[in-house]
């Protein structure tokens, strides 16, 4: 099917992108490619209210809509403003739902679309050389009208979040290079070892460099960091739940490097151009690595044990050197 876009620009658009927290960061572009082709639009952005921080790190957006869409009639959302174009970046029924809840000329969606979301936006088919999700998401972006050669986040941490972060490493000793490290992930198969995750902050110790673990609040998180934390003979902090999302975009911001795997601090890190150390196995760098940097990436089909931290440190080593 053909998608055409908007017979005029655009003046009211929405997004919506409920979750998660690097999925969010994703769709960046799609907010910065429309504001940039149309600047005297307003761009409305429907989002889970856990990941509401992120879409406020991006000036591009104008308004936040914090929602979360369940069973009962109750908890969708209502808009006063009838939009000019509205897209499911998502491609689910709570996304879609969202889309269906609004007044738009137009509704267009990204292209894997599942459960009820087909029956409210038309998926606009990628590009054959858009191989990276971010390039799927904007040519939802350019569908709609608007222009754009390369994906950008337009993520700004802001001054006030920055000077907490920087207030918290001062208190646990961190006065000099620091790399983030994210033992979590949403499945335990996207784990790499902790044993890797010891013997490669043993390795950047040695260079004086501090190892910083960021994650939630989660159990699974917690105890990824504890087994962790177990292996090594180095110190290594424990940031786990300390910041806000907002907190987290501006820590990641300060540090040298971080080093995680398929997960969302990945995503967050390659946004805001900090070198990105992506540790992949079942899912390919090829479409979900940290943008832009995928020669940064360890990939092993074997399993995420058969990536060696000594490749990992020669990795980040080149990064912050």
């Amino acid at each position: 099917m053909e998608i055409r876009p908007p017979s005029r620009t655009p003046l009211n658009i929405l997004i919506s992108r409920l979750s998660a927290l690097g999925d969010c960061v994703c769709t960046l572009p799609v907010a910065v490619a429309l504001k940039k082709s149309f600047p005297e639009s307003r761009i409305t952005w429907a989002v889970d209210p856990r990941f509401a921080g992120i879409i406020e790190c991006c000036p591009s957006v104008d308004e936040i809509q914090r929602v979360k869409p369940g069973f009962k009639p109750a908890s969708w959302p209502t808009f006063e403003t009838k939009f000019d174009l509205a897209l499911d970046m998502q491609g689910l029924s709570k996304s879609g739902l969202v889309v269906a809840r609004a007044r738009a000329g137009k509704k267009l969606g990204y292209h894997w679309q599942r459960e009820l979301a087909p029956l409210f936006s038309a998926p606009v088919k990628p590009d054959p050389s858009s191989l990276h999700v971010v390039d799927q998401y904007v040519d939802v972006a350019r569908a709609a009208g608007a222009e754009c050669d390369r994906a950008d986040f337009g993520m700004q941490p802001s001054e006030e979040d920055r000077t907490k972060c920087k207030d918290l490493l001062s208190e646990h000793g961190v006065k000099g290079p620091f790399v983030v490290l994210n033992a979590g992930a949403g499945w335990a198969t996207k784990r790499w070892p902790a044993a890797h995750f010891a013997r490669l902050s043993e390795m950047i110790a040695s260079k004086g460099i501090s190892a910083v673990f960021i994650g939630g609040k989660a159990e699974a998180d917690e105890q990824a960091f504890r087994e962790v934390e177990q292996e090594t003979k180095v110190p290594i902090l424990n940031f786990l739940g300390k910041t806000s999302v907002r907190e987290l975009v501006s820590l990641i911001s300060l540090s040298n490097a971080h080093v995680g795997g398929d997960t969302g601090s990945s995503h967050v890190a390659a946004a805001l151009g900090v070198p990105a150390i992506g540790l992949y196995s079942i899912t390919k760098p090829a479409r979900s690595c940290p943008y832009g940097q995928i020669h940064r990436c360890h990939y092993e089909v074997s399993g995420l044990k058969d990536i060696q931290p000594e490749a990992v440190y020669n990795t980040v080593w080149e990064a912050v050197s």
